[in-house]
């Protein structure tokens, strides 16, 4: 009974995320049907506005790497089942997200503006390419895993997880962090750059640095000489760059 709750939680946790996803993919493209977006939103003066949205940047950021330490999640599992851990931290990040877009001051001064319709045009494919190689990615390295899916799936069949294992599937053969990459692209081609929207580039754009070299720390930890060669022969985030 107790795992079938488990399997059940992780379903909700999961759609709840997917639904965030998406809804991320309309702020950030400030998509008609959306309210709020990154360029409609709440309104304030340039001070007020700069410290509110620098705020939620930052507390999204604190959360998805605080929870996703190897310390924190052994202490976090004294509380929270070890079935339910990732999908737990999966909710969290949903909420620290939808509070985000929730509470989104909009700065709407523009920085660009592309107004050649090929030019917009080719923003936009990024743009699309972008979110298309975030999803692949996860799918590469174990969706269900990643979202805590499978760990509730497991639990209920009373089967243990099989070891972690360094693949370079498809994208990760050219780069080490193709998911990040995927939202680099995301976050930055637009046809019409503003303040705000900048600010949001910028921010997730430090995050997901800082996040990186924090998941590679780990990641050495657990494949040691293996990742350590991977990591010279493969880019971060572009094709051959950092190659040795």
């Amino acid at each position: 009974m107790v795992r079938a709750f488990y399997l059940a939680y992780a379903a909700l946790c999961y759609a709840i995320f997917f639904a965030t996803f998406l809804y991320l993919i309309a702020f950030v493209g400030n998509f008609p049907f959306a309210q709020p977006t990154v360029d409609f939103a709440r309104d304030a003066p340039p001070g007020r506005t700069l410290l509110i949205d620098v705020a939620l940047i930052a507390l999204f950021g604190v959360q998805h790497s605080a929870m996703a330490r190897p310390g924190f999640k052994a202490a976090w599992t004294r509380i929270v089942p070890a079935p339910i851990e990732r999908s737990t931290y999966v909710l969290f990040a949903s909420g620290v997200l939808i509070i985000l877009m929730l509470f989104w001051h909009e700065w709407a001064t523009p920085v660009w503006t592309v107004t050649n319709p090929v030019g917009a045009a080719v923003l936009w494919a990024l743009f699309g390419l972008g979110w298309l190689i975030v999803l692949v990615s996860t799918f590469l390295i174990n969706h269900f895993e990643l979202f805590g899916l499978q760990q509730a799936w497991f639990a209920l069949r009373e089967r243990a997880a099989a070891p972690p294992v360094l693949r370079q599937p498809l994208f990760y053969r050219f780069v080490r962090h193709p998911l990040y990459a995927g939202f680099f692209l995301a976050f930055w081609a637009t046809p019409a750059m503003t303040v705000g929207h900048l600010l949001l580039a910028a921010g997730f754009s430090l995050y997901m640095l800082i996040a990186i070299r924090l998941e590679e720390r780990d990641l050495l930890d657990i494949f040691g000489e293996a990742y350590a060669g991977y990591r010279r022969r493969v880019g971060m985030l572009i094709p051959r760059i950092g190659r040795r």
